[in-house]
């Protein structure tokens, strides 16, 4: 199993649902709401001030997904199409590996 994290702008959570939601095999997600800054970056425009990168702590969303091995790239690649902006900023997505998972409701771990 693979745990598929993301970091988003906010507006672009509903599209992403929806666009989820139609892969076959997506296990569902978790949203909580979040605020950061990113790093100075090289490529911002001059006119940026590194203090205001740092102090600019802007709402982003961020969506965890367990999901299958199969099913966890597909997941991943359809986040990064459709929270992309083209703007600084956008956010981030990764994969890790998940030792084990069980649901809560159920007596035995697994899949089902």
């Amino acid at each position: 199993m693979k745990e598929i994290k993301a970091i988003i702008r906010p507006n672009k959570l509903s599209v992403l649902r929806d666009a989820l939601i139609a892969l076959p095999g997506f296990p569902g997600m978790t949203v909580s709401k979040v605020e950061g800054c990113s790093a100075p970056t090289r490529h911002a425009p001059v006119r940026v001030k590194i203090k205001d990168e740092l102090t600019d702590y802007t709402p982003k969303v961020r969506v965890e997904i367990v999901a299958p091995d199969e099913v966890a790239e597909a997941i991943f690649q359809r986040i990064t199409e459709v929270a992309q902006t083209g703007h600084y900023g956008d956010g981030l997505v990764w994969i890790s590996d998940v030792e084990r998972a069980a649901f809560v409701f159920k007596t035995t771990p697994g899949p089902d």
